[in-house]
């Protein structure tokens, strides 16, 4: 018998007592610091409780159990939903300070009948038998004027006559005149950013004009809340803003938008991908940032009451009771998540398209896939990433991003390695380790 080679261990934030934490196993425990020591060293004997809760094991046993918990996790992949991105052109009417797809271009929308018609029919044919729902992206999908008004419509119409789901990624501006086109539709979210109040918001997302754009987002916020549409409230953070959370949290609880059972709120980190960034040196790393959320958290505790960080899988531990299924595969491009824009070009997610060197192919006017191209992207997890096979966090990692992981090191088979011990430590501390 030995420790299992999937157990986490560390102090958590703020105590001298440590977690032991085993994803494979579903067991989560606090320890003394002798226990933890002794655990990681593989001294014996051990307590007959961590033999029976998977933090020792024999290790022919634990490798069976791995895999026929990698299968399940092939099996229900086959039938978890897809969510299906579909951008109707790269415009945008904001000239955001930290935007990764100002290399791609801003041609006029055009006429692109024939391509949603395209789509919807790529999507009737491939996608069949699986649960499913639509996201309009961009640029910015939500821009004036008759022509993308019409892809709106069109886009709704399609997606209530298959009774499909229809969530929107949205800057907000002009998210209020849309409402009684959107109201249409089947809305499982509008996701819209805010960056701070209004003054750190208009430094960092104004219109192309240099206008502020923070008053006529907030209308927009609470018309939709207004009309009970589902509200996923965005901010990307870094070290020019980061300061400014909290007055935001303030904000939006003054505001009653934090009342409403549809609101729910996201962290964005503002990070290197591709060439989008000006200032590198104000980008936190992820356990940067989430030391930042931590501090704030613990000396201002109001501000869960806007956002609860998820430090790894920390909150999810919390909030649940239990720990989630073993991550086998962090990347759902190409599994579950697919991108399509008005060029017809098929993409493996958020992250690629626009990017025509990284389409996979097309479903316009023909229907042509690259099998290799696709195979790789679905091959990608921790059995797939060398560096991820004897990581004792893959569990909890799953890989991390593949498109980050391509941009950095130009493979998709590399890690896009995630600090997960040192956010759980985090976690445990801010939540409360003593619920455990």
């Amino acid at each position: 018998m030995q420790p299992s080679r999937f157990n986490i261990i560390a102090r958590i934030a703020g105590s001298d007592r440590s977690f032991i934490v085993n994803l494979l196993s579903s067991q989560a425990d606090v320890l003394d610091v002798e226990e933890a020591a002794e655990l990681e060293q593989g001294i014996e004997p051990f307590a007959a409780e961590l033999v029976a809760k998977g933090y020792v094991v024999d290790p022919q046993e634990e490798s069976s159990r791995f895999r026929n918990a990698y299968l399940d996790f092939l099996d229900s992949r086959e039938t978890d939903e897809v969510q299906l991105f579909y951008a109707p052109s790269y415009a945008c009417n904001f000239d955001c300070s930290y935007c990764y797809q100002r290399s791609y271009g801003s041609e006029v929308q055009p006429v692109q009948d024939a391509v949603i018609r395209a789509l919807f029919a790529h999507i009737d044919q491939q996608f069949a038998r699986r649960r499913k729902y639509l996201t309009l992206f961009g640029g910015e999908p939500l821009l004036p004027g008759e022509a993308a008004r019409h892809v709106v419509e069109q886009v709704v119409a399609a997606t209530a006559q298959r009774s499909m789901e229809l969530a929107v990624v949205t800057n907000g501006y002009h998210l209020e005149a849309y409402l009684d086109l959107l109201s249409r539709a089947r809305i499982r979210e509008v996701q819209v950013t805010l960056d701070g109040t209004e003054q750190v918001h208009d430094r960092r997302r104004h219109l192309v004009t240099g206008q502020g754009s923070f008053d006529a987002v907030v209308r927009g916020i609470d018309a939709a809340l207004g009309r009970g549409v589902p509200v996923n409230l965005r901010s990307v953070l870094d070290r020019e803003n980061v300061d400014s959370f909290l007055d935001l949290a303030r904000f939006a609880v003054d505001r009653g938008w934090t009342d409403h059972p549809r609101f729910k709120t996201q962290i964005g980190r503002n990070y290197e991908l591709y060439d989008c960034q000006a200032d590198p040196d104000r980008l936190f790393t992820r356990l940067e940032l989430y030391q930042e959320l931590y501090g704030m958290a613990r000396e201002h505790p109001e501000l869960l009451r806007y956002h609860r960080p998820a430090f790894s899988i920390a909150r999810f531990l919390f909030d649940n009771g239990r720990l989630p299924a073993p991550l086998f595969d962090a990347c759902p491009g190409t599994k579950t998540e697919w991108a399509f824009d008005y060029t017809g070009r098929i993409y493996s997610c958020t992250a690629t398209v626009g990017k025509a060197e990284e389409a996979l192919g097309r479903f316009y006017p023909e229907l042509e896939l690259d099998p290799a191209q696709v195979a790789a992207w679905q091959e990608r997890d921790v059995l797939g990433i060398e560096a991820c096979r004897s990581c004792p966090l893959q569990l909890a990692c799953g890989g991390g991003c593949a498109a980050v992981a391509k941009n950095r090191t130009g493979r998709l088979d590399a890690p896009d390695c995630r600090p997960v011990r040192e956010l759980m430590a985090l976690g445990m501390g801010l939540y409360g380790a003593a619920e455990v």
